[in-house]
C-alpha cells in the first residue's frame, strides 16, 4: 500500500467515524438521562435520509438542510412524548420493548411509504466538491466530517457543564427521582436531550448518506447497530467516549474492506464489543459506579 493510499483509507476512516459519533452520542445522550437504549435512533437517522430526499426534491440545499434537522428533531421529540414518557414510571424492560417496537413501526412505515427499494439520495454540491490534497484525491464532505464532529462535541460539552440546561441534564442522570423533588421539569430537560440527540442523528445522516448515495428503509439497522457499539466502547453516558469510539469504529471498518476483509468488517465491530464488555465493561472513559449497600 502505497503513502498516499494510506492517507486515502485514513481519511474515509476518519469522515466515516466521525458520521457514526454524531450517532453514537444520540444514544449516550439517552442512556445518560434515562439508562434506556434507544433502539428507535437508528431508524430516526434513517427517516433524516428520506427528509433530505423530499426537502431536496422542492427546496435548494441551504434551506433544505435546516428543514431536514428540524422535521427530525421533531420526530425524535414525538416518539419520547408518545412512547416512552408514558412509560417513565414503568419498569426498564417495557421502555426498551417499546423502542424496539418505534423502531420496527419506523422500518415499516418507511417501507409503506417509499417503498423497500433504494432511493437516491440527492447530492450537495459543496459537499461533492473534489478536494487535491498532493497525491490524494478526496472530498470536501470527508475533511469536513470530523471537524464538524469535533466542534460539535466541544459545544455539547460546553452546554452540559457550563450552562443551567446541562446542569439540569448532570442533575437528573445522576438522580431521576431527587432532581425531580428539586424542582428541575423531567420531561423538559428529557425533551430536549432527545432533540439534541435527532438534531446530531439528522447531520450525521447527511454526511453519512452524502458518500453512500441511497436510503433504503433498513438503512439505519447496521450503522446504528455498530454507533451503539461505538458508545458502549467509548463508555456509554460519556459524550467524548462516544466520539472516540466512533472514530475507532470507523477506522477498523474502513481498513478492513481496504485489506479485503469487507465480509469480517461487521464482525470485527461486535468482537470489539464483547471484548470491552469482558475487559472494561464501562467502556474506555467510563465511570466505575460504585452501589451503596
Amino acid at each position: 500500500m502505497s503513502f498516499s493510499t494510506f492517507i486515502q483509507h485514513c481519511l474515509t476512516g476518519i469522515s466515516l467515524g466521525g458520521a457514526y459519533a454524531l450517532i453514537s452520542i444520540g444514544y449516550t445522550l439517552v442512556y445518560g438521562i434515562l439508562l434506556l437504549i434507544n433502539f428507535a435512533h437508528a431508524d430516526i437517522f434513517m427517516m433524516a435520509g428520506y427528509f433530505m430526499i423530499f426537502a431536496m426534491a422542492s427546496f435548494p440545499w441551504q434551506v433544505a438542510i435546516p428543514i431536514v434537522i428540524l422535521a427530525t428533531v421533531v420526530l425524535g421529540v414525538v416518539i419520547e412524548r408518545v412512547a416512552y414518557k408514558p412509560l417513565r414510571n414503568a419498569p426498564r424492560m417495557s421502555v426498551m420493548i417499546s423502542a424496539i417496537g418505534v423502531s420496527y413501526l419506523l422500518q415499516n412505515l418507511a417501507t409503506y411509504l417509499f417503498s423497500a427499494l433504494p432511493q437516491g439520495y440527492p447530492t450537495i454540491p459543496p459537499l461533492k466538491k473534489v478536494i487535491q490534497l498532493g497525491s490524494v484525491t478526496t472530498s470536501l464532505v470527508t475533511l469536513i466530517t470530523p471537524v464538524l464532529t469535533i466542534l460539535l462535541v466541544i459545544l455539547l460539552m460546553l452546554l452540559v457543564r457550563h450552562s443551567k440546561f446541562g446542569m439540569a441534564m448532570r442533575a437528573v442522570s445522576k438522580d431521576f427521582e431527587t432532581s425531580q423533588l428539586m424542582g428541575i421539569k423531567i420531561n423538559r430537560v428529557v425533551s430536549y436531550t432527545f432533540a439534541i440527540g435527532s438534531a446530531l442523528a439528522a447531520i450525521g445522516s447527511i454526511l453519512y448518506f452524502t458518500d453512500r448515495m441511497s436510503v433504503t428503509p433498513f438503512s439505519g439497522t447496521m450503522p446504528g447497530l455498530k454507533c451503539f457499539v461505538a458508545a458502549v466502547l467509548g463508555g456509554i453516558g460519556s459524550i467524548p467516549g462516544a466520539m472516540i469510539g466512533g472514530f475507532i469504529i470507523g477506522i477498523t471498518e474502513t481498513f478492513l474492506v481496504a485489506f479485503g476483509y469487507s465480509t469480517y468488517s461487521d464482525a470485527v465491530t461486535f468482537l470489539f464489543l464483547i471484548i470491552i464488555l469482558i475487559v472494561r465493561p464501562t467502556g474506555l472513559l467510563g465511570e466505575e459506579l460504585t452501589e451503596k449497600v
